[in-house]
């Protein structure tokens, strides 16, 4: 390993230091994103039943001590519980756009090194043929094949590294990236469900957590339409 960066010259170091700093980011954000990672349903299950006996400081108390971005958005609605619908929805939804940054700490790191490190290897590619031919001019443009076919080898080995840097590091970026998405919508999804509850709740409703998929809802619009209830 240190004979093929000896090789490939001062660039393979950076190369080299490029692919430690995306592993790093990639385990502090998979160790991020594991915490954070809860599931909804079973959180608002629970926080409807205590909502609708009005224990708010209790449903507080369970989203303080449940960890991610998911139960901060919840907890920012219900301290706020008596406001209005729309000031909820409101609260709610700028509680998650604090919780974006948070989400996308240091994606844009890698794939910055993503869209560099092949740059870098050609570059080292570039400089290392230059380096070369410089050899074979200084020694009267005469060289054998065996020392121009050495040049360009140890001259390719920077480009080889800067794609074996690149691929895994953009792979990586992409996971995270729809990981991250996932989470941003779970944080709507509870500030949806939290605000409908804490305002049915006002109103004496009993509202149940349901979650319909497309299909459902076109056929659920479709059956209230005036046509079928016969209006």
């Amino acid at each position: 390993m240190i004979d093929l960066i000896a090789k490939g010259g001062p660039l393979m170091w950076l190369l080299l230091g490029c692919s430690i700093l995306a592993l790093a980011i990639a385990a502090e954000r998979f160790f991020h994103f594991h915490r954070a990672k809860i599931d909804v349903g079973d959180l608002l299950q629970g926080l409807s039943n205590l909502i609708r006996k009005k224990n708010y400081a209790e449903a507080l108390h369970e989203c303080a001590g449940t960890p991610g971005p998911v139960a901060r958005v919840i907890h920012s609605a219900i301290i706020r519980h008596e406001a209005p619908r729309s000031e909820l929805k409101e609260i709610a939804q700028e509680a998650g756009q604090l919780e974006v940054p948070r989400l996308e700490r240091y994606l844009a790191v890698l794939l910055t090194i993503a869209y560099v490190a092949p740059l870098i290897g050609l570059l080292g590619t570039i400089l290392g043929l230059v380096q070369t031919f410089v050899q074979v001019n200084a020694g009267n443009g005469f060289a054998t094949t065996v020392e121009l076919s050495k040049g360009v080898y140890e001259s390719l080995i920077t480009s080889a590294s800067g794609l074996v840097v690149a691929i895994p590091t953009f792979i990586l970026y992409s996971y995270l990236a729809a990981y991250a998405r996932t989470l941003m919508h779970d944080m709507e999804r509870g500030g949806i469900e939290v605000v409908n509850l804490l305002v049915d709740n006002r109103r004496g409703g009993d509202r149940e957590i349901i979650e319909f998929a497309s299909g459902d809802v076109e056929d659920k619009a479709a059956a209230d339409s005036p046509e079928a209830t016969g209006g």
